[in-house]
């Protein structure tokens, strides 16, 4: 067997061998960084014990592996794991591997390989070896990060407004600086330097942008001759206070810019002497892509999946430029978001540690700390983090907080903190939690008094529906988390405290006359929120499903960016795919259109000023659809943690074709769709050492389903067509509309 495995990985980096200097990406090897003239940045593996991965071609099912390290590449290269050498060991386990051979020492470089044996016991070749520097080794598991990187981008478009006044556009925003060449004849000569996100009229940048937007003027004195200058901006005060993530000195201050204009220059300028100087986190453009036949959706598919890669300038997840703080809810959809767009893990891994320590104030905030960390482990199948932090994930839960009936609330936790009781150990030792729903609230950031804010009504109450559908599903997360690390005695309290959840959140939460959910107990008033959070989260019983999905239908998009990635998960949940479909794809004032409207080339805070006056245009949490798209318009989801078993169950909707191109740590699933009015066809690839249970959107009416040509028998599972589980490689299903009155076994009716 010579196909080899691939995509080699050490404690999640793709690339463990990766030096910088300055922030800029270089070719020396990780020997040679300490003697290199210039300072370097690289990947330190840092835990005693680090995780190797790979991924394996797709006609290719391990059954077992053999795994070497050495400190010498020559040794390596002949087959000798001189540090250690596993055996063949039975397993078809490819994903956090953990190493098992002499203690490794400090700043030390290693490499290692590995070869697997497929179902039928022929044995590959060693994979192409991998290099991996250590730091300062732990025993505590600590997640391994990339430097933060620079890139030089050339404007698109440079326009000489009069003698001396230039207009530059680079096409997008980003987070960076600008370099320029330019020429002087005297000493001293002065250049001023606009930059900014906002156009006024064409040609010239906002200088009052308001909100969260940016601009900044820099005054520029030339020498004399032709001199290369980097503009060095000064901290913002706003986003440098105590808790804002700070820059690494090696990168400096940056700003968000689109815009540049230069006035008081009258010598040529071209693209090649204006560099902007862009910041940000590793990223592989060619992990994924999508494009379907609805324009709207492809444009809004685009900015999402650039905002992704633009705000991971900091090196951790943070809500934009306004404040840089790093929250729980941003960092979660910035992390689901983030999985879509690239098979990257290490900074949402980085920024779920950094959250474990430095909790936020908003209830449904700290629970967020256990849905990412959940996310974690099943976008990689690695329990590290799990195992390091479960006692704090315990607490992140807020079980503390729960009556007899086992709902949560917050105003009980004041109640404790003022008697001097701490229940949670890690944080919020002189802080309050308080209850979010959704932001703004009425009168907060810069709206007035009258103004719903973004809560639709909801009325706050001791027992909050909202807080305690998240507090239930934390319940479920847990109870999976604590099975995987072998703890079975806590899997069985989260289970049992999970169904006491579930039972007194119907009997007291629901309102069986009008059958929907209410907003606490004791209020009358039922909104979108205290309806859609129970949906994504699995609390709504079938019985109720269809009133429930009515009135959250009946509400439209009431709520911010940060709450419709819950209202996409339940509406998809519920199989109500052409009305998500709609949302996503929506031209009105509350759209992922309407910020490109705008003018905006990210994600923005909210759906526009009017919904929350200071609001930045460089916000991930506005990037849902980078998540929703592959997990729910796709159907890509895995099933078993790593990846090893997934679902495929694509739910496009009114969409006649989409192609997407999902990434994982085992490889890439690509779909293709198409169709017309009566049969579509759906081709997959789907990575080796996979298994996929797939489901097949429904037709109306009888149908033949095909499999590479031939006709197969399925089950029909609601409105989807479940097909025998397939394993990686290329397939081709068909779906056809029978003729009538044909009678055949296989047909679905």
């Amino acid at each position: 067997m010579q196909r080899l495995p691939f995509g080699l990985r050490c404690d999640l980096i793709a690339h463990p061998e990766y030096v910088s200097s300055r922030g800029f990406p270089t070719n020396i090897p990780l020997s040679e960084c300490a003697r290199y003239l210039a300072p370097t940045e690289s990947v330190r593996i840092t835990h005693r014990q680090p995780a190797l991965s790979w991924c394996l071609p797709p006609d290719v099912r391990q059954q077992a592996f053999q795994v070497l390290v050495s400190d010498q590449l020559e040794a390596l290269l002949q087959e000798e794991g001189n540090y250690w050498d596993s055996g063949k060991i039975t397993s078809g386990n490819a994903q956090s591997i953990l190493y098992n051979g002499k203690q490794l020492r400090s700043s030390t470089s290693y490499h290692w390989t590995v070869r697997v044996w497929d179902e039928q016991g022929q044995v590959s070749d060693y994979a192409k070896p991998q290099t991996f520097l250590t730091g300062a080794l732990e025993r505590k598991y600590t997640p391994a990060h990339y430097p933060s990187q620079k890139q030089l981008q050339f404007p698109r478009e440079v326009q000489r407004i009069n003698d001396d006044h230039f207009s530059l556009d680079f096409g997008k925003a980003a987070f960076g600086t600008l370099q320029l060449t330019l020429t002087s004849d005297v000493e001293g000569h002065e250049v001023i330097i606009h930059l900014g996100e906002v156009l006024e009229t064409p040609g010239k940048i906002h200088r009052e942008p308001g909100g969260g937007r940016r601009y900044r003027s820099v005054s520029l004195r030339l020498k004399h001759g032709t001199h290369t200058y980097q503009i060095q901006f000064s901290p913002d005060r706003k986003n440098t206070r105590k808790h804002a993530i700070k820059m690494p000195e090696y990168i400096g201050e940056v700003m968000p810019f689109r815009y540049v204009e230069i006035v008081n220059y009258s010598g040529q300028l071209i693209e090649n002497q204006l560099q902007r100087i862009a910041v940000g986190y590793p990223f592989e453009d060619e992990a994924s892509y999508f494009h379907s036949s609805d324009t709207v959706l492809n444009q809004v598919w685009d900015l999402c999946k650039y905002t992704i890669k633009a705000t991971s300038f900091a090196g951790i997840y943070v809500d934009g430029d306004r404040e840089r703080v790093c929250y729980e809810s941003d960092s979660y959809i910035n992390q689901l978001s983030h999985y879509g767009v690239d098979a990257e893990y290490s900074l949402a891994r980085r920024t779920l540690e950094y959250l474990l320590h430095h909790a936020t104030w908003p209830t449904e905030w700290v629970l967020h700390g256990v849905m990412a960390a959940h996310a974690d482990w099943m976008y990689t199948g690695n329990t590290q983090m799990i195992e390091r932090y479960y006692p704090v994930l315990k607490n992140r839960t807020l079980v503390s907080l729960a009556d007899a009936k086992g709902l949560i609330s917050s105003r009980r936790a004041r109640r404790r903190t003022e008697r001097g009781v701490r229940y949670d150990r890690t944080s919020f030792k002189k802080k309050n939690i308080k209850d979010i729903v959704d932001w703004p609230q009425t009168g907060g950031m810069g709206l007035s008094e009258e103004d719903p804010g973004e809560t639709d009504g909801f009325e706050f109450c001791e027992v909050n529906t909202v807080v305690n559908a998240f507090h239930y599903y934390t319940l479920q997360l847990m109870a999976s988390m604590a099975q995987a690390i072998g703890k079975e005695r806590e899997y069985q309290f989260w289970q049992q405290q999970q169904k006491k959840v579930y039972q007194s959140f119907q009997q007291h939460l629901f309102d069986p006359d009008r059958q929907v959910y209410v907003d606490g107990i004791g209020s009358q008033h039922a909104s979108l929120h205290a309806n859609m959070f129970p949906l994504a989260f699995g609390l709504v019983p079938s019985a109720c499903r269809a009133s429930v999905v009515a009135f959250i239908k009946s509400r439209g998009m009431a709520c911010s960016v940060y709450g419709v990635q819950y209202l996409l998960d339940g509406l998809y949940g519920a199989g109500e795919a052409e009305y998500a479909l709609q949302l996503l794809t929506s031209t009105g004032e509350r759209s992922w259109h309407s910020m490109i409207a705008a003018g905006s080339t990210m994600t923005m805070e909210a759906w526009g000023d009017r919904f929350k006056p200071n609001q930045d245009w460089n916000h991930a949490w506005g990037a849902a659809p980078a998540n929703i798209i592959p997990r729910y318009l796709a159907g890509v989801r895995p099933l078993a943690a790593g990846f090893s078993k997934v679902v495929i169950q694509p739910q496009p909707g009114s969409l006649t074709e989409f192609e997407i191109k999902v990434p994982s740590i085992r490889g890439a699933f690509v779909l293709h769709y198409q169709r017309n009015t009566s049969s579509y066809e759906l081709k997959l690839h789907i990575p080796g050492n996979v298994a996929a249970a797939v489901y097949l959107p429904a037709l109306t009416g009888q149908v033949r389903v095909y499999q590479n040509e031939h006709e197969i028998a399925v089950k029909q599972a609601g409105s989807f067509y479940e097909v025998p589980v397939v394993f990686g490689g290329d397939y081709t299903f068909r779906v056809v509309l029978a003729e009538d009155g044909k009678s055949d076994e296989k047909i679905v009716s």
